[in-house]
C-alpha cells in the first residue's frame, strides 16, 4: 500500500475528499473522466459541476441544509467556502454562480502541490491502494460493473431530472415580479403568477404533454425519487398537487392586483451574479424539448422565454450502503476502500460534500496511522451517515438531510422552529467538542 490516495470522480464529493486529503499532508491523485468521456448530465469539464440546480438549499441553521452548511464550515470544507464566496441572491438559500464556482475549485485543486489531477477514465477499482470512490450516480458502465462484481450485488436506481434555464431578458418583467416568499431575505426570485383559469389550462396541458422516450433498461427499472419528481409527474398526481408543492402561492402577493395572492406561482431563481440566467424552481422534467417550450411558454411572463438549457432526466444509481459501509464510509469487506456522494445514497449537493469530507478525512487518517472517525450522531452529518449505514437494506432509498433522522431531544418541544433550533444548538455544540477532542483543525486545515 502506497501513501498516495486515489480519488475516483471529480464531483462535489471527490473534490472535497481530494482537498481534505491534501490538507492533511497526504499526496492524492484525483481522476476525472471528463472531457475524455462525458455523462448525460454534465455540460463542462470543470470539477464540482452543479448539474441540476445552483442551490445548496436553505441557509438558516435551523433548517436541515443550513445546519449541514454550518457544520461543514466549521470543518474547513472547500466546497462550502467557495460557495459562500460566489453566492448569488436566492432569498434564504445558498445559491452560487455555478460557472465561476466550478472554475475556481478546478483551479484551486490544480494548483495544490499534493494534488495531481488526471483526466482519464478509471474502469476498475485500483487494488492494493487506498481509494475513495466518488464516481457519482452516473458512474461509467465499466467501473459500475467492476463495483458490482466487487460487492456481489446489483445497484438500486432512481430517476433524477434537471430544470430548464431561461435567459433573463426574455422574461416579461411587467408580469413576473421580484420577491421572496413572505418578503424574507433579499428579493431574489422572479415570480410568475397565475389565476385559476391560467393554472387549470397549464395543468391540463402539462398532464398531457409528451415525454421523452426512455431506453429499454431504464423503462424496466424506472423509479422516481420522491424528493426530485418531474413536474409532469406531480401534475398527473392531481389538480392541486403542484399548488401544494413548487407552485404554492403562499407568502407571495401580485403587485398588479393590490397585492392579492395569486392562485399559483412559478418561481425563477437567479443562476449567475449578473442575473442573465434564471432556473425554473421545481421544474425538473423529462418532457420532450419541443413540449417543454410549448407548455412552459403558457406560464404568464414566459410567453417569449428563451431557453439556454432544456430540462433533462437520467437514471441515477446507488449502492446498498447499509450492507456495504460503516458510518465512517469505509467498505466493510475492504478497509482501504471508501465511498461518498450520491453513489452511497445521500441526496443533495451538501450531503455529497459532507460525504467527501468524511471519506477523504478517514482515508488520510488511515494512511497516517490514525484511528478512523465517525461524526457524533447528534449532528446532521453524523446522523446522515449513521442512517445510510444502518437503515433496512431491503427498503433503502436515498436520504436527504432532515431533522427526522436526528436523535430525539431530551425534552419535548412542540414548536417546530424552536425544536429545530435546539437540534441545531446541540449539533454545533457536540461538533465543536468532538472536533476539539480529536484536534481536527490541525489535520483538515480549518
Amino acid at each position: 500500500m502506497t501513501k498516495t490516495i486515489q480519488v475516483i470522480g471529480g464531483g462535489l464529493a471527490g473534490t472535497e475528499a481530494a482537498w481534505q486529503i491534501a490538507q492533511a499532508g497526504v499526496p492524492v491523485i484525483l481522476y476525472e473522466m471528463r472531457p475524455l468521456r462525458t455523462s448525460p448530465a454534465h455540460h463542462s469539464a470543470e470539477l464540482a459541476e452543479l448539474v441540476c440546480s445552483n442551490s445548496f438549499g436553505a441557509m438558516e441553521t435551523d433548517r436541515a441544509s443550513g445546519l449541514l452548511h454550518e457544520e461543514l464550515r466549521r470543518l474547513g470544507s472547500i466546497i462550502i467556502k467557495t460557495a459562500d464566496k460566489h453566492s448569488v441572491p436566492a432569498g434564504g438559500a445558498l445559491a452560487v454562480d455555478r460557472g465561476v464556482f466550478s472554475t475556481e475549485l478546478t483551479q484551486t485543486l490544480e494548483n495544490h502541490p499534493l494534488i495531481e489531477l488526471r483526466r482519464t477514465e478509471v474502469t476498475e477499482i485500483p487494488q492494493d491502494e487506498v481509494v475513495v470512490l466518488t464516481s457519482g450516480p452516473l458512474t461509467s458502465p465499466d467501473l459500475a460493473q467492476d463495483l458490482q462484481n466487487f460487492t456481489g450485488m446489483d445497484y438500486f436506481s432512481f430517476f433524477d431530472a434537471a430544470s430548464p434555464i431561461i435567459v433573463g431578458d426574455s422574461i416579461n418583467k411587467e408580469i413576473a415580479f421580484l420577491a421572496s416568499r413572505y418578503d424574507k431575505g433579499e428579493a431574489a426570485y422572479l415570480n410568475c403568477p397565475m389565476n385559476q383559469d391560467q393554472y387549470l389550462h397549464f395543468w391540463q396541458e402539462l398532464s398531457q404533454a409528451e415525454q421523452a422516450d426512455l431506453k429499454d433498461f431504464e423503462r424496466e427499472t424506472a423509479k422516481f425519487f420522491e424528493g426530485c419528481l418531474p413536474i409532469e409527474e406531480l401534475a398527473r398526481r392531481g389538480e392541486d398537487t403542484m399548488r401544494y408543492g413548487p407552485l404554492k402561492p403562499v407568502g407571495l402577493c401580485d403587485p398588479r392586483y393590490e397585492n392579492q395572492r395569486p392562485y399559483a406561482v412559478i418561481q425563477l431563481r437567479q443562476e449567475d451574479k449578473a442575473g442573465q440566467l434564471w432556473n425554473m424552481v421545481g421544474f425538473q422534467t423529462n418532457l420532450k424539448w419541443g413540449e417543454q417550450k410549448r407548455v412552459f411558454r403558457l406560464i404568464p411572463g414566459l410567453e417569449e422565454a428563451e431557453f439556454v438549457r432544456m430540462g433533462v432526466m437520467h437514471r441515477n444509481t446507488f449502492i446498498n450502503s447499509p450492507q456495504l459501509l460503516y458510518p465512517s464510509l469505509q467498505f466493510k469487506s475492504r478497509p482501504t476502500l471508501f465511498a461518498a456522494g450520491q453513489l452511497v445514497g445521500t441526496e443533495g449537493y451538501t450531503a455529497a460534500t459532507a460525504g467527501g469530507w468524511l471519506a477523504g478525512t478517514n482515508a488520510a487518517r488511515l494512511v497516517l496511522g490514525l484511528d478512523l472517525v465517525t461524526i457524533p450522531v447528534t449532528t446532521m452529518m453524523g446522523s446522515l451517515f449513521e442512517f445510510i449505514s444502518s437503515a433496512s437494506p431491503k427498503h433503502f432509498q436515498p436520504m436527504p438531510p432532515n431533522f427526522g433522522i436526528l436523535p430525539q431531544l431530551s425534552s419535548r418541544v412542540k414548536n417546530k422552529r424552536e425544536r429545530y433550533g435546539k437540534y441545531r444548538d446541540r449539533a454545533l455544540e457536540d461538533l465543536d467538542a468532538w472536533r476539539s477532542e480529536l484536534k481536527l483543525p490541525s489535520l483538515v486545515g480549518t
